[in-house]
């Protein structure tokens, strides 16, 4: 079952069943006043989700976040099968592109064989390997296009905050960049995050080069 109910004005409320995956519980999400409460939670579990927060004009193109997240999933360097993807689309402007956690979980609701749940303590997409049949029904449901196929086992691959511990973010914190940092999942606008390669590549260039962007594009 799927259902959601937006209310108008400044409160939203939205609520949702996705259904299971693993161990893994269907969850029922209600966002209110912008924020997002995980019904059925309890106090301490709420306050443990996390987000990582992504400021993309401090990005160096380093690439740190996918060795680590390759080497943290893979157990190798290994860039194609990381669950987060350094684009650069435009000289100059490069940024991570993964998983936001949106409020709704589009790609939970769109996958037919029941592979994408949501984990109960982290608020990240947990994915079902071994049911996976790489049909690509979540990559064409997210806003942003960002869950994409393992380069080997053609299983879909998205970020699911290493359990709480995002690699990607600890190596970008310990190299002083700061572009991508772990914050309490809270009230943030998971959905402003969630656009593609292209649509970010064309926001980031204009603020860092402002009218001459265009020449770029």
């Amino acid at each position: 079952m799927f259902w959601q109910t937006i209310a108008s004005g400044n409160s939203r409320s939205t609520q949702q069943i996705i259904g299971t995956n693993g161990n893994c519980s269907v969850l029922e999400t209600s966002f209110q006043k912008r924020g997002a409460r995980k019904v059925g939670w309890n106090s301490e579990q709420e306050n443990n989700a996390i987000w990582i927060s992504r400021e993309f004009s401090k990005c160096s193109g380093c690439r740190k976040c996918e060795i680590a997240c390759s080497l943290q999933k893979e157990n190798k360097i290994w860039p194609e099968a990381s669950r987060v993807r350094v684009f650069m689309l435009i000289p100059g402007a490069e940024f991570p592109h993964l998983c936001t956690q949106c409020e709704d979980y589009p790609c939970v609701g769109a996958c037919p064989f029941k592979v994408l749940g949501v984990n109960k303590d982290t608020s990240a997409v947990t994915v079902d390997a071994e049911k996976c049949t790489g049909c690509g029904k979540c990559i064409d449901a997210c806003p942003g296009k960002i869950p994409h196929i393992h380069p080997k086992t053609k299983k879909i691959l998205i970020c699911d905050l290493c359990g709480g511990d995002p690699k990607c973010a600890k190596v970008c914190q310990e190299g002083g960049w700061n572009c991508l940092k772990v914050v309490k999942r809270g009230d943030h606008e998971f959905k402003l995050y969630s656009r593609t390669p292209e649509e970010t590549s064309k926001n980031l260039a204009t603020k860092m080069y402002g009218e001459k962007a265009e020449e770029f594009m």
